[in-house]
C-alpha cells in the first residue's frame, strides 16, 4: 500500500495529484477515512488480496487532474479478477482480456464513431484527455464483487462528485445504469450536463446502452463550446 494507508493522516500528505489534494484534503482527515485505511491495512495483514494494488487505488485522480476534468464516467467497483483493476472504472491493465462490459463499450464506440476495436483495454488515454473514470467504490477483495461496498468508500466518492459539481461548470456526466443514475442527486443539473442510459453489461446493454449516442454527443457538446474533442480511438 502507498504511504496514504501506512501513516496517520496528520503525518502525511496523501499520495494523490496535487490538484485533488487541494480540494479534498479535509476529507482525508475525517474519522471515516481513517477507518477505511485501517480496514485495508488489517485486511492486508490478514492475507487478503485486494484490488487494485495500493499504488493504483487513486489512478483515476492522478490521470485526470481536477483542473483538466471535463467528462465523468461513473462505475460501481473495481474488477475483482487477477491483474484486471487499475484504478479507473471499466479500464483494465494492458495485455489483460477485456471484460464483457468493456467489450460492449468498445463495440458501441465503433458503431458511433467508426473507431476500430482496440487491442488494449487500458483507458488511460481517455483519462489524459479529461475523462474522469471514477468508481464509487475504490477497492475490492479478490474474486468477491462489491465486497468493500460498506467500508466507507461511497461516502468519499459522493463527496468527490459533490465537489466536482460545486467547484466546476459544464462537466458532462455519463451515468450508465441505475446505480450510477442514483448519483444524479449529487449533481447540480443547472450547471452540468447529464447523459443517461442502460449499463453496458451483457444483461443490460441491449436495453438502451447500444445506440445511446453518448460518445458522439460528448464531442458535439465539446465542439459547440470550442473545446478539444475526445479521441475515443485506443491502440
Amino acid at each position: 500500500m502507498p504511504d496514504l494507508f501506512n501513516k496517520p493522516p496528520e503525518d502525511i500528505k496523501p499520495k494523490i495529484h496535487e490538484s485533488w489534494l487541494e480540494v479534498l484534503y479535509d476529507e482525508f482527515q475525517k474519522p471515516y477515512f481513517r477507518e477505511i485505511k485501517k480496514f485495508l491495512i488489517d485486511e492486508k495483514k490478514a492475507g487478503k488480496l485486494i484490488y487494485p494494488p495500493g499504488p493504483k487505488i487513486f489512478s483515476a485522480f492522478d490521470a485526470t487532474p481536477f483542473n483538466k476534468l471535463k467528462v465523468v464516467i461513473l462505475g460501481q467497483d473495481p474488477y475483482h479478477g487477477p491483474d484486471q483493476a487499475n484504478g479507473m472504472c471499466f479500464s483494465v491493465s494492458p495485455n489483460v482480456p477485456h471484460p464483457k462490459s468493456l467489450i460492449n463499450i468498445f463495440k458501441e464506440i465503433s458503431n458511433q464513431t467508426g473507431a476500430t476495436y482496440p487491442r488494449s483495454g487500458d483507458l488511460t488515454p481517455w483519462a489524459e484527455q479529461g475523462i474522469f473514470l471514477l468508481n464509487a467504490i475504490l477497492t475490492v477483495q479478490a474474486h468477491q464483487a462489491a465486497s468493500h461496498q460498506h467500508i466507507g468508500w461511497q461516502k468519499f466518492t459522493d463527496t468527490v462528485i459533490q465537489t466536482i459539481s460545486k467547484e466546476k461548470n459544464g462537466v458532462i456526466f455519463l451515468l450508465w445504469g441505475r446505480y450510477a443514475q442514483n448519483k444524479e442527486k449529487l449533481i447540480d443539473t443547472e450547471k452540468h450536463i447529464i447523459l443517461k442510459s442502460a449499463h453496458p453489461s451483457p444483461l443490460a446493454a441491449h436495453r438502451g446502452f447500444f445506440g445511446n449516442g453518448h460518445f458522439n454527443k460528448v464531442n458535439e457538446i465539446l465542439k459547440e463550446r470550442g473545446e478539444e474533442t475526445i479521441n475515443w480511438q485506443l491502440p
